[in-house]
């Protein structure tokens, strides 16, 4: 999300107006539905965290326990256990 000056973007009477409700505030202007995206769409940060618990996985099902995992990807038990439990349902598929 970048800034931009609503002075040089804006007609100049409904700038006005909007400063009756916001003046020298920020104003975040949700996108149109249509413009949406996902979360994660812009960057890697999906397929990061996929591969990521794929590795937890496969860990998991080499005989690592669950402690040792917690502590090697610095992550609760609850978390890995979450993990693993979603990737198993995935893999019986």
């Amino acid at each position: 999300m970048s800034y931009k000056r609503a002075a040089h973007i804006l007609p100049k009477d409904l700038l006005e107006q909007i400063q009756q409700y916001v003046d020298g505030e920020f104003l975040y202007i949700p996108r149109t539905s249509q413009n949406r995206r996902g979360w994660g769409a812009g960057t890697n940060t999906r397929r990061e965290l996929r591969a990521r618990n794929e590795s937890i996985y496969a860990d998991y099902m080499s005989g690592i326990r669950i402690q040792s995992l917690a502590d090697r990807y610095y992550l609760s038990v609850k978390s890995i256990q979450r993990i693993i439990g979603q990737l198993k349902k995935e893999h019986q598929k």
